[in-house]
């Protein structure tokens, strides 16, 4: 009886099985190959770096204007006509693109840790492409659209600066492992100083990037100014439906400094709450009267505007997702509030002592008020008893006679002009969009005195932010999570944060070194190679200086255990013995080995045992 004695026993190999079949659906070994990378498959490469950088940057963009949410729902609803919130959507599309896109660079990067061939698969190649187009056609369309929203990265960046360069520089030195493997790895020394001087560039550019870093919260502490007052713009909408009654007693029980609200006349002369021009969004409009549903509010007489439910829409839509949270009795309360008046909220914040800043809107040519808007509204103030000097008054037209009127009026601009000039006008208070103002214009104005309530701030890293550049005031969403906020997120001097980023840059440095020096001594001198490897290699029928040194190994290490030379794995090859096949060892190696051993004139059969 005759037995084969196989030369080689293939071992499992499950996770490079899973790493090459996952990315590139090469999940056999006769598939896999050890071969350099075509141009073809680097230049995939570079796109899926590409589209993972910049799904990265409109994530993290997405991520920080969570603060607008709102804004943007309710900017897209006036071009839409159709209420609902668009930004949860985008960002879970944009998370798990992101999460995908990320996943496959990560298969990649391992590719080349292994030494496999990268191969990426059709449908993953599709995929990207769609995710790339996708998100540029996403960003372009922010900026036609919202264009003015790009400005909160810059504010973002005082906030996370700090934290993201400490995280480029540790995903920095990680990559120094697969980038120390392939410059050991190299046999042309054009290609080696190439790849160094990249990274060595990209790495230089990091470690020097906190000189280009400022934040407001970089300050000692003692210097720290005090907490900005919280303006409850238009109550607590995230509580209770905007501008209600309720919305605004949610503001005052959460200790809110002072109330904001949106002021439209009514046809009859009723000063009243409302922000869109028309009511179809915020109340039942459309269930009393539809035929009116794109009329504006302001053509509506307060009988009509009282009859209107105010309230459903909130527990409907969910605008800010909190809805679910209130209590039984909230949830009664907020679906039966109807629209507010100018004087029911002016005598709610007479009671509570707190002051009161109010846009008022200009009714259409076709009201009856047109003219006498300023004298309506300045009329329902003084009327109420509230103390002037609780009250922050906005318009520009006519402002001399209410000053007469009204002289303990803290006098606002809504428009943003020069310290010198709001001096020069009386102004006294500036109310402006939070990214309209840099750190610098918000000190000139405090040393101007002139005080500063920026809008709409909601969220607590940018009311911190704003807390250390010295902002007086800010009127917000959610009144509730800004009051227990006892201190900035975070403050450090900066005498301490360039201890900090000088240090993890020295560190890294010397983890970069150690793994060059490691890697190089790993696979600075000639690799051991399996004859699977060969195998494989030969399989694809390319040539490579990787490819000849492992036949050779193979030839060695097969003479050592008795097999004389390559024309012997020929016999066994002809005797259909399941080894190797001349297409693994060339009539080139051959002659190649006859070179360099001594020849041997006896032939050894096949390995065989007798039983």
């Amino acid at each position: 009886m005759v037995k084969h004695q196989p030369l080689q026993v293939y071992e499992r190999q499950l996770c490079l099985s899973c790493l090459t079949g996952i990315y590139g659906c090469r999940w056999k070994r006769y598939q896999r190959s050890h071969d350099d990378t075509t141009k073809w498959e680097r230049l995939w490469f570079l796109v899926l770096c590409s589209t993972f950088f910049l799904i990265l940057f409109w994530l993290y963009f997405w991520w920080e204007v969570h603060n607008d949410y709102n804004e943007f729902n309710w900017f897209l609803y006036n071009r839409t006509g159709y209420w609902s919130d668009w930004s949860i959507p985008i960002l879970v599309t944009t998370a798990a693109g992101f999460s995908y896109v990320a996943f496959l660079l990560i298969l990649a990067l391992c590719h080349t840790a292994v030494g496999q061939q990268m191969n990426l698969h059709w449908m993953h190649k599709f995929a990207v492409t769609v995710a790339l187009v996708v998100t540029v056609i996403s960003m372009i369309s922010m900026e036609q659209l919202w264009g003015e929203e790009w400005d909160i990265l810059l504010l973002s960046f005082q906030a996370t600066g700090p934290f993201l360069h400490l995280g480029a520089v540790a995903a920095i030195t990680l990559l120094a492992w697969l980038v120390a493997g392939q410059f050991a790895r190299a046999e042309k020394s054009c290609f080696q100083a190439v790849l160094l001087l990249t990274y060595l560039t990209v790495l230089t550019a990091l470690y020097l990037v906190p000189l280009s870093i400022t934040s407001p919260c970089l300050m000692e502490k003692n210097n720290l100014g005090p907490k900005p007052a919280i303006i409850g713009h238009q109550g607590a909408p995230m509580l209770a439906p905007e501008n209600t009654l309720m919305s605004f007693q949610k503001a005052v029980e959460q200790a809110a400094s002072g109330l904001y609200a949106d002021v439209k006349i009514s046809h009859d002369g009723v000063p009243f709450l409302m922000h869109d021009n028309t009511l179809r969004r915020t109340t039942d409009v459309e269930k009393l009267f539809p035929e009116r549903v794109g009329q504006d509010s302001s053509m509506f007489n307060w009988t009509d505007l009282q009859a209107l439910n105010a309230g459903q829409w909130f527990l409907k839509d969910d605008p800010f997702w909190t809805a679910l949270s209130l209590s039984e009795a909230d949830w009664a309360l907020s679906g039966n509030q109807s629209v507010c008046t100018l004087s029911e909220v002016l005598q709610l914040a007479k009671n509570s002592s707190k002051s009161i800043l109010f846009n008022v809107r200009r009714p259409p040519p076709e009201h009856p008020h047109r003219e006498s808007w300023i004298n309506v509204t300045l009329h329902t103030v003084l009327q109420s008893g509230i103390q002037q000097q609780h009250v922050m008054w906005t318009p520009d037209i006519d402002r001399q006679l209410v000053r007469q009127a009204a002289p303990g009026f803290q006098q606002t601009s809504a428009v943003k002009k020069s310290v010198k000039i709001l001096q020069e006008e009386g102004i006294v208070r500036l109310n402006l969009r939070y990214n309209q103002v840099s750190t610098q214009e918000i000190r000139d104005s405090r040393e101007g005195n002139v005080s500063l309530t920026l809008f709409t701030v909601s969220e607590p890293w940018l009311y911190s932010v704003l807390w250390c550049s010295g902002v007086q005031s800010v009127t917000s969403d959610a009144p509730h999570i800004l009051r227990k906020l006892p201190y900035p997120i975070w403050l450090m001097p900066p005498e301490e944060y360039k201890l900090l980023w000088i240090t993890a840059d020295v560190i890294s440095f010397i983890v970069i070194i150690g793994v060059f020096v490691l890697q190089k001594w790993r696979l600075g001198s000639i690799r051991s190679y399996n004859p699977e490897q060969i195998m494989l290699s030969a399989a694809v029928r390319r040539s490579s200086r990787d490819v000849n040194i492992m036949k050779e190994k193979l030839i060695f290490s097969e003479m050592n255990n008795g097999l004389g030379s390559a024309e012997e794995l020929s016999l066994c090859s002809e005797n259909r013995y399941e080894g190797y096949t001349n297409e693994a060892i060339t009539p080139r190696d051959q002659q190649h080995h006859a070179r360099m051993q001594p020849s041997y004139t006896q032939k050894t059969p096949c390995i065989l045992q007798d039983h």
